[in-house]
Formats: structure tokens, C-alpha cells, sequence
């Protein structure tokens, strides 16, 4: 069985809490359990550190809506937990692709379900993908960027869906496997292509029951779901608990079982010493990291030599140090992730502004650049930020203290998830903590962030940049691994360097700590995979 390079899962027992907790015991791998038959019954209470802003998979980015609405719905493909990244079907039994790369035909399972009762068709699959790709005026698509390649998605008959490109694309398959592209019934969008946002009606493997905002979220299992035999649990209930310590609390406690963002080192130590042999730890490499956004629309952050002083003042390698130490973040990278395929090496990085090793040398060019432009000594602005303590306000606490160092007074204002959200999307900031997280290393998906706003909706420096819509698009098509990179490295440049647009500070590092009895989880280089819990059970006390 594949996994991730650098995954881990350990199996802690009372003798090797104290190897674990120095990085020396690397225990079983998930294999080892492999043996187990999974057991039918039981409801998984689990943690989830904020509330969804909405119900809408096409249109949000946070884990707090995934994790708890992702068991309702199904997507057309998906990655293979267990031999990530392979791709297998979903709601798609097959799937074929013409010589030019041009035309992918998707055959769909026979006799899947909405939770209503009605079937669904290829009429569902195509509405839903019209949406995502060509989304109406009024409704937002976070990934629209994504599919630039898309012509046309056609539904030829009930059981077949077309999509034809405008040029091949290496990355499309994957983009039909996305986590966030729940099918959606046709015939609620045509009567309100917002209906999603607040209700649920789907096709996965559990059904909607309540939500209390604030609380928690509960869903039962569906026993019409088209997977036989699963899922194996009668429910879940998802429970909102905002405050780190007090997460990493109800799983000592038991009260939540597992938490699937991801704990920092001293809570996963936290739970070895007093849960033992009843905890599992997993561990993985992470496709996520925080990034300043800046509103390039404001003045004076609408100056390259502000922005790129923001950066430079930032020490990245000596901060991810203590970082690493009480939050999730700690490799040092560009716009993609470290140690991947498409990363820059260290040298190319450290050419970089704001990413080079002598912090000294670049705080002093920071003063500097901020005096050509005219930002007096102790210019004062917001640095707005999600209200999560771990890792989101930790970093702001970080920022705010490197741009001190150059003579900058920054205010931190931590907002909830809704007004977060709404302030990004509406460009009601200076400076911002946002964050960019995928489900796979893949330029076309790491990238897209990073073009013109008119373009993607989830660039919220709000700049326009012909160049790099240019060179991304030329990144996307190129067929040679040599020339791709050679534009990849670009791309970066641009925007992280000679225009500073918007940056990021440290990528993460993901440690799922739960209890030994959820079973048929496995961890993945992504908090967005693996989420519709189809194949967890529980073991017996």
C-alpha cells in the first residue's frame, strides 16, 4: 500500500509514549491493522475548531464546512484514501479520454439516489459542473479559475456526461476529483442557484439532521447510498469548539473522538501522556499555509516598495523555529509546497524578497523602501485575521511583531469565520491573514490563487496582472516537465518578488491525533480528502 512521502501513523503504547514523544517511534503502519473487520454501528462525535460561513461546496474554502457537510453529498471522482493521490470513481463508474486530451466521457453509476428519494442523472452532474465552471452573475465560485480549459460540459443521455476542453490539461482529471465539487440537484438550482448555501441535499453516505449554529451538527446514515454495505456508522455529530486547548480537551476527554484539521506538536504530546495505548497518531506532510494578503487597491499598499518591505521584514526561517513549536506551521516555502515535485529548491527561494537568511541585511532594505515611498515612522494599519487561535492568530501576533521591527504600529483585529470571509471577498481590508490549502500538489491549483482577480475569485490582493495570466495559463499547457517548471519558476518570481502582491509566511505540517477505536481513517496531505466517512467504524470498548 502507497502513502504520501513523509506520512506516518503510530500506534502509542505506555512504553513507547516517551520514544514518540522525541520523533524515534514510528510504530505500525496502517497495514498492520489491515486484519480488523470493520463493525457496523455507532455515531463518531467529532471536533471542528469554526462554524461553516455557508453550506456551499462550490463556493467556500474552510475545512469548518467540509468536515461537517461533506458525508451528505458525492463527488464524480475521488482520491483513494488509501493510495493517495490514485483516483477512483464516485457518482462515475468509468471514464475515458480522447487521443487529443481534448474530450473526457464520464459514465455514472446506475441507481444512485438524492436523499429526497429522486434519481440522480447526468443532468444533475452537468448543472452542478455549469455552476462551478460558468457560474451565474450573483454566485461566487471559488474554483472558477480552475477550469479555464472547459468549453462545454454536455449530457448527451441520463448516464453519460461530456466535458470537452479548449486544450489538454494534466491536472483536469484531478480537478474532477475535488473534494469541493458536491453533485448538486438540478432542479433546486434552477429554482435558486443560491438554495445551496443554506440547505443540504445530497447523495453521499449520510443524511442532514439538525444544525445549531454555534453547536454542533448532526446527520444519520443513509440506507439507500449506492456504496454497498456502507456507510458503517448509524451517524456523526460534528461539535463546534472554537478554542484549541479546549479541543484537544474533549478528545482527552472523549467527548470528541478525532479532530481532522490537525493538532499542533504540544497537543498531540498532550494527548499521548494521558490517553496512551488508546490514541493513534497520524502524521503528514500538509498542502496548506497562511498568506498576507494586501489590498492592492489601498493606498499605500497600492506601492510594490510597500509591499515588498512587508515582506522582507518577515523572518521566516528563524521564526518557523518556535512556530513549529506551538502551531502547525513550519516549512519554510513559495507557492507551492516544500519538498513537492513543482517547489523551488532552497536556492532559488532564498533569491527571493522576504525569503532570503540575513534578516538583518533585508529589514534594512525594508526601512529603506519604506522612506522612498513615504510611509513615516510609526505608520499604523489593520492586519485582519480569522478568529482561530491555532495558527491563524498565532501568526498575526508574529506579523505584527517583525513589521514592529521596522517601524510599523499594526493593529490585530480577529474577526469570525462570516465577516472574515465577507470582509476578504469584498476588499474591506488593508492587510489580511488568508490562507491557501489544496487538495494535491499541482500547479493549476496552487497557482490560480495568484492571477488576476477578474479571473479568480479567491485573489483577494485584488490586483489585475496580465503577465501572470499569461504565464499561467502557458504553465498549464506546457508539455514539457522542463519548460513548465521554467515558467512555474516565473510566475513565483512575480509574485512573491517583483511585485510582492500578496505573500505567504510558512506552510504547515498536519498531526491528527484520535482515539484507537475510529477505525478506516487514514490521513492524507489534505484536511479537505477523505471527509464523507463512508468507511470509518468503531471499534468495540
Amino acid at each position: 500500500m502507497s502513502k504520501p512521502r513523509g506520512h506516518r501513523m503510530i500506534q502509542v503504547g505506555w512504553m513507547a509514549v516517551g520514544a514518540m514523544l522525541f520523533g524515534l517511534a514510528l510504530g505500525a503502519a496502517p497495514g498492520a491493522m489491515a486484519a480488523e473487520q470493520p463493525r457496523a454501528g455507532g455515531v463518531l462525535t467529532f471536533a471542528v475548531a469554526e462554524t461553516p460561513p455557508s453550506f456551499d461546496g462550490h463556493r467556500e474554502t474552510t475545512f469548518a464546512m467540509i468536515h461537517p457537510v461533506a458525508p451528505h453529498y458525492s463527488t464524480l471522482l475521488r482520491f483513494d484514501p488509501d493510495e493517495y493521490p490514485k483516483i477512483e470513481g464516485d457518482v462515475a463508474e468509468t471514464w475515458t479520454v480522447s487521443k487529443d486530451g481534448l474530450t473526457y466521457t464520464v459514465k455514472l453509476r446506475k441507481g444512485i439516489r438524492f436523499h429526497d428519494g429522486s434519481p440522480l442523472t447526468a443532468r444533475d452532474v452537468k448543472v452542478t459542473y455549469d455552476k462551478i465552471i460558468f457560474p451565474p452573475e450573483g454566485v461566487a465560485s471559488a474554483r472558477k479559475a480552475s477550469y479555464a480549459m472547459v468549453s462545454e460540459v454536455v449530457a448527451p443521455d441520463a448516464g453519460t456526461v461530456v466535458f470537452r476542453l479548449k486544450w489538454p490539461s494534466a491536472s483536469f482529471l484531478a480537478n474532477l476529483a475535488s473534494p469541493w465539487n458536491f453533485i448538486y440537484k438540478a432542479d433546486l438550482l434552477a429554482q435558486d442557484a443560491k438554495w445551496y448555501e443554506k440547505n443540504v441535499m445530497g447523495t453521499g453516505p449520510f443524511k442532514f439532521v439538525e444544525y445549531v449554529p454555534g453547536s454542533h451538527w448532526v446527520a444519520t446514515r443513509n440506507p439507500d447510498y449506492f456504496v454497498k454495505g456502507r456507510p458503517y456508522l448509524e451517524g456523526y455529530r460534528a461539535v463546534f469548539v472554537r478554542d484549541t486547548a479546549a479541543r484537544v480537551a474533549a478528545v482527552r476527554g472523549g467527548q470528541a473522538l478525532i479532530e481532522f484539521r490537525g493538532f499542533n506538536p504540544a497537543g498531540r504530546d498532550d494527548l499521548v501522556r494521558a490517553l496512551g495505548d488508546k490514541l493513534t497518531v497520524q502524521e503528514s506532510p500538509w498542502i496548506c499555509n497562511l498568506t498576507v494578503a494586501i489590498n492592492n487597491e489601498k493606498k499605500p499598499f497600492d506601492d510594490v516598495r510597500v509591499r515588498k518591505a512587508l515582506t522582507l521584514a518577515i523572518d521566516r526561517w528563524e521564526g518557523s523555529k518556535p512556530l513549529s513549536r506551538i502551531s502547525v506551521m513550519k516549512p519554510v516555502g513559495g507557492l507551492l509546497r516544500p519538498g513537492s515535485a513543482f517547489a523551488a529548491s532552497e536556492e532559488e527561494l532564498t533569491k527571493l524578497a522576504g525569503f532570503g537568511k540575513n534578516f538583518e541585511a533585508a529589514r534594512t532594505e525594508a526601512r529603506r523602501l519604506l522612506k522612498e515611498a513615504g510611509v513615516p515612522e510609526g505608520f499604523a494599519f489593520t492586519l485582519k485575521n480569522r478568529n482561530i487561535k491555532e495558527p491563524y492568530e498565532v501568526v498575526g501576533v508574529f506579523l505584527i511583531d517583525q513589521w514592529r521591527r521596522v517601524g510599523l504600529n499594526v493593529t490585530h483585529l480577529p474577526q469570525e469565520g462570516g465577516p472574515y470571509f465577507a470582509d476578504l471577498r469584498a476588499g474591506n481590508y488593508e492587510t489580511s491573514i488568508d490562507f491557501a490549502c489544496d487538495f494535491m500538489d499541482e500547479p493549476d491549483l496552487q497557482l490560480f490563487k495568484f492571477v488576476s482577480r477578474e479571473r479568480s475569485p479567491i485573489n483577494y490582493a485584488r490586483y489585475t496582472d496580465p503577465v501572470l495570466n499569461d504565464l499561467y495559463e502557458k504553465q498549464s499547457r506546457a508539455a514539457d516537465p522542463k519548460e513548465r517548471l521554467t515558467l512555474i519558476r516565473q510566475f513565483e518570481r512575480r509574485v512573491l518578488d517583483e511585485q510582492a502582491y500578496q505573500f505567504h509566511v510558512l506552510w504547515w505540517q498536519r498531526i491528527i491525533p484520535h482515539w484507537k477505536k475510529v477505525k478506516g481513517w487514514t490521513i492524507t496531505p489534505s484536511h479537505y480528502l477523505n471527509q464523507d466517512l463512508r468507511d470509518v467504524w468503531l471499534a468495540a470498548e
